[in-house]
C-alpha cells in the first residue's frame, strides 16, 4: 500500500522576485488576523441558517427562533456574534426586535461561498 503525498518541489529553490512582489502585497498582520475571525463567524451552521433567513426577510428573534425550531436565548446568542462581527443589524419598532443583513456585502459573501461548494460538488 503506498501513501499519496501533495506535490512538492524536490529541490528548494527561492524564486526571489516572486517572493518580494507577493510580500509587498500582503496586508497587515492583524488584519488577516481580522480577516480569519470574520471567516470563522460562518463557521456556525445556525449562524448560517440565520443569515440565510434574513436573506428573505427582516424578522424578530421570536420569527427566528420559530422557524429554526431554537429556543430564543439560542438564537439572541447567536444574533449578538453576528452583530458583533457586522453581518446583522437591529431596528425597534415598540417593544418588538427586528433584524436584517447589515449590508449588500454580507449576501455577496454567502452567495460566493454557496456557489463555489455547489461547483465543487458537481
Amino acid at each position: 500500500m503506498s501513501i499519496q503525498h501533495d506535490p512538492c518541489c524536490d529541490v528548494t529553490v527561492i524564486h526571489e522576485e516572486i517572493v518580494e512582489q507577493v510580500r509587498q502585497t500582503m496586508p497587515a498582520e492583524e488584519e488577516l488576523f481580522t480577516l480569519a475571525e470574520f471567516f470563522k463567524v460562518f463557521g456556525d451552521t445556525t449562524r448560517i441558517r440565520i443569515l440565510y433567513a434574513l436573506f428573505q426577510a427582516e424578522m424578530c428573534v421570536c420569527d427566528i427562533a420559530h422557524l429554526l425550531n431554537m429556543s430564543q436565548s439560542a438564537i439572541s446568542h447567536q444574533l449578538r456574534v453576528l452583530k458583533q462581527a457586522k453581518l446583522v443589524k437591529f431596528r425597534k419598532e415598540g417593544r418588538v426586535v427586528y433584524y436584517s443583513l447589515d449590508d449588500d456585502h454580507v449576501k455577496a459573501i454567502f452567495d460566493q461561498g454557496y456557489q463555489h461548494i455547489q461547483e465543487r460538488d458537481s
